[in-house]
């Protein structure tokens, strides 16, 4: 009876101890309707606003600028995407195989709808390919594709013009319906859609998304076209968000939150390899051992890059396993290469330099020709007007150029490699190992370190750098604001306003 008396003493202090904790001035434990309140001041219906161009088209299709394909991310999605470190992630599709070099299968997932609530079939996937490979955005990354053809409602058969083991990584075209809505817009199976309300458009959340409940459920697009235009309307908040690819760079000071983001845009050293001093192979190694990648990236692009340690993109799986340069110069190796050259009495160390007036290539190039001078070459640098530049880059009037080149999603480096490739001027395709070794792997006739090592004895170009972009948004904007190239708004679901 004592022992049964006492635990009943210590309920009833228990009780008011809580009790007492439940009044002012203690740690409250929240009610029902406190936490439904806190749940909805995260919900915003009307900050958000993202800049678009009103004279570009919204049809996945048709835009051509940059401001549109990124609103547009929000709204379509594609069989695959390419996370940071560029491997493929499956997002419409569910599986794939290869069942030959040539030949690219894959399987959609179930159950998916678009906003308008139909059912994602095949033949909307072959329909999209179709205008894809047409596109202003896609056309160059589809131009390996001969064909795709729907085999049933959920597989589609892709057909590629040579063999390419990486080529599902460059599915990532639109998938939208085949008609216009009553809005005038395509249905996507994003987490958005586009709604039209008297003229003014907006994106509001896809009911239709499984699982995608968002605090930003509304978001207003704003008519601003020019860089300058979109930094000053950042700094002074008339829109919420912009993604900046640094391609000429912004006098503007952005005064926002900033996350860099990764690119793969290739700043490269090309180089004419079929007669002069260039072709010499040692030659070309005291060049790239002359370089300083790092005083490149801080001096000629502001930071906005990451040193090329190997050919492919640092962010990727492949290039911390194929590191073959250095961040910094070399001086010693340099000049031991020049005089392994064994050039002769005939032949000067006089090489021309060639650059568009962009404002960081033509920073690159003279810091180039600086750096090649200290280990004793003399440099003529010609700084061109961009149609004289690409004349010149054609015609092979260069011993060195400054280029740079968006690779595709796959890291491919088919356009170095190929007769007709739009990179692959002054290369000596016939008679280097490295062409015809790259194109082995693609055929599945050699492991990929074969041409890496061919790479690294030739060096047919140069890898720099590879620059970087910039995320810049609203400093009222909370959570952990993630995206990149590509996939802008990766988690939006997590981001609000406090």
């Amino acid at each position: 009876m004592k022992k049964y008396l006492s635990v009943l003493l210590c309920l009833v202090l228990l009780i008011s101890l809580v009790a007492c904790k439940g009044g002012a001035g203690g740690n409250e434990t929240p009610t029902q309707n406190e936490v439904q309140t806190t749940i909805e001041s995260k919900i915003d219906t009307s900050s958000f606003r993202l800049s678009y161009s009103k004279s570009d088209s919204l049809n996945p299709f048709e835009s051509s600028t940059l401001n549109n394909q990124v609103v547009e991310s929000l709204v379509y999605e594609s069989l695959f995407y390419v996370d940071e470190s560029y491997e493929a992630q499956p997002q419409l599709a569910e599986r794939y195989s290869y069942p030959d070099n040539k030949t690219l299968s894959v399987e959609l997932k179930g159950g998916v709808h678009f906003s308008d609530g139909t059912l994602l079939t095949a033949e909307n996937v072959e329909y999209s390919f179709k205008q894809a490979k047409d596109s202003p955005h896609w056309e160059s990354t589809l131009s390996n594709f001969k064909s795709a053809k729907a085999e049933s409602d959920k597989v589609i058969i892709f057909k590629l013009k040579s063999p390419n083991p990486n080529a599902h990584k460059l599915l990532t075209f639109a998938v939208a319906r085949a008609k216009d809505n009553d809005d005038g817009f395509r249905a996507g199976t994003g987490r958005y859609k586009f709604v039209n309300s008297d003229g003014t458009i907006a994106l509001v959340v896809n009911d239709k998304k499984t699982g995608f409940t968002p605090n930003i459920i509304k978001i207003s697009l704003v008519n601003i076209t020019t860089e300058e235009s979109i930094v000053n309307a950042i700094n002074i908040g008339n829109i919420s968000y912009a993604y900046r690819d640094m391609a000429e760079g912004s006098k503007a000071k952005i005064k926002t939150s900033q996350k860099t983001v990764n690119l793969n845009n290739l700043i490269y050293i090309g180089i004419y390899g079929k007669s002069g001093i260039t072709a010499n192979y040692n030659i070309r190694r005291a060049i790239n051992y002359a370089l300083d990648r790092d005083a490149i990236v801080k001096g000629a692009y502001r930071g906005y890059g990451k040193s090329a340690l190997s050919i492919f993109n640092p962010a990727s799986a492949i290039a911390k396993e194929t590191v073959m340069f250095s961040p910094s110069s070399d001086s010693a190796s340099a000049k031991q290469a020049i005089a392994s050259a064994k050039l002769g009495k005939d032949k000067k160390l006089e090489l021309s330099l060639l650059c568009s007036n962009r404002e960081g290539s033509r920073a690159a190039a003279q810091l180039v020709k600086q750096q090649l001078e200290s280990v004793g070459f003399k440099v003529k640098l010609s700084i061109e007007k961009r149609s004289a530049y690409l004349s010149k880059v054609r015609n092979g009037n260069f011993d060195l150029y400054i280029g740079e080149t968006k690779l595709p999603s796959d890291l491919g480096l088919q356009s170095f490699f190929e007769k007709d490739g739009a990179t692959s001027y002054g290369i000596d395709l016939e008679n280097e190992d490295t062409a015809k070794s790259y194109n082995e792997y693609l055929e599945g006739k050699s492991e990929i370190g074969k041409f890496i090592i061919d790479f690294s004895q030739e060096l047919p170009f140069i890898p720099v750098l590879y620059r970087q972009g910039m995320i810049c948004y609203s400093k009222s904007l909370k959570g952990d604001i993630q995206g990149y190239d590509g996939n802008y708004f990766s988690n939006i679901e997590e981001w609000y306003y406090g």
